[in-house]
Formats: structure tokens, sequence, C-alpha cells
């Protein structure tokens, strides 16, 4: 496993940052036309998206296993709380640079895990979280309940696959390092864009 684990984070490691190097934002990707459907597509078609739910997922494989659950389940409440806001405020300019340096914090957290206590990440979380339901609510349409739900459901799937993937990429020092590195990086690169 641990051959099989060193081998593989490197390749993974540069996919991810050379996705992160061609990726849009948020606003241009698919799933903004409201339904279970369209919610469920929605964060799989942004790498931003994509690679906040995953970090909350790895973030969650650093913590006991008494205690993992939280963040994911924190991050989803959030995600609702973030999306009624977007709903009702309307567009923010700098909601997608906000997303993508979410990326970059949640890298950093996993790279400083041991030391960073549960409520100061879950604060951090919670907040990424709100960010990432603003930019969902504010380029919601069509049946809101069913978009909503979508979302939802992607995220928390999202998060239990981090958490699977974190529990052996994680259990090493230089994977925590490399998968914080690799989305401080793709997170700073879809910043920029």
């Amino acid at each position: 496993m641990k051959t099989f684990i060193t081998k593989s984070v490197p390749r993974v490691s540069a996919a991810v940052l050379a996705a992160g190097f061609i990726t849009t934002p948020a606003v241009a990707h698919p799933g903004h036309d409201g339904g279970f459907a369209a919610g469920i597509v929605h964060p799989l078609t942004g790498l931003d998206h994509l690679a906040a739910m995953v970090a909350v997922g790895l973030w969650a494989a650093t913590r006991p296993a008494a205690r993992a659950w939280q963040a994911p389940a924190l991050f989803v409440a959030m995600l609702a709380v973030g999306a009624l806001a977007g709903l009702a405020g309307g567009a923010f300019a700098p909601v997608d640079t906000l997303a993508a340096l979410s990326v970059t914090l949640l890298g950093l957290m996993l790279i400083v895990a041991p030391l960073l206590p549960d409520a100061a990440g879950l604060g951090l979380i919670a907040l990424f979280a709100t960010v990432h339901g603003y930019a969902h609510g504010m380029e919601a349409g069509g049946h809101l309940p069913g978009y909503f739900a979508g979302f939802m459901v992607a995220s928390a799937l999202l998060h239990a696959a981090g958490w699977r993937l974190g529990a052996g990429l994680l259990a090493t020092r230089w994977g925590r390092w490399a998968s914080g590195l690799t989305l401080g990086a793709a997170g700073l690169a879809l910043a920029a864009l």
C-alpha cells in the first residue's frame, strides 16, 4: 500500500494542479438551471467546488473517527445558509475568487492539521461553506428546492469520497503535505483566472 501511495500521490497531485491551470471559475460551469439533476451536477463541474468538497473530506480524515463527521455536516448545513443568502443577495463579484482562495486555505489547513484545533478548523470550514453556498445560490434558477437538495447531496458525497481518499493518503506526513500543496496551488491558479 505504501508503494502505491508513494507512486500515485505525485501523479494525482500533478493532474489536479494541471487541472487548476485549465479550469474556469464556478460561474463558467453548467448546472445553474435548477432542479435536482442540475444541483447534483453543479459541484461536480467546477474545480473550485469539487476541490473544496473533497478537501473538507480530507480534513475530516485528519480528525479522530468519533469527530470526523463534524466538518462535512457543518459544511453542508452552512452551504444551505450561504445559498439562501446568495439567492436573497444576488450577484457578488468576488465570490468566485473567495471560493478559489478557500481551496488554497483548505490545502494549508491539511498541512497544519495536527496543530490546528478542531474549533478553528470548523470555523474556517463554516466560512468556506458559506462562500461556496453563496455562489450556488446566486447562480440558482428553476426548481430551487430540487437544486438545493441536489448540490447538498453531491457535496456530501464528495466529502465522503475525500474522507475515504484521505484515510489512506493522509496516513503519511508526505501525503498530507502533497495534498495540501496541490490544493493550495490549484486554489491560487483558480483565483488568478
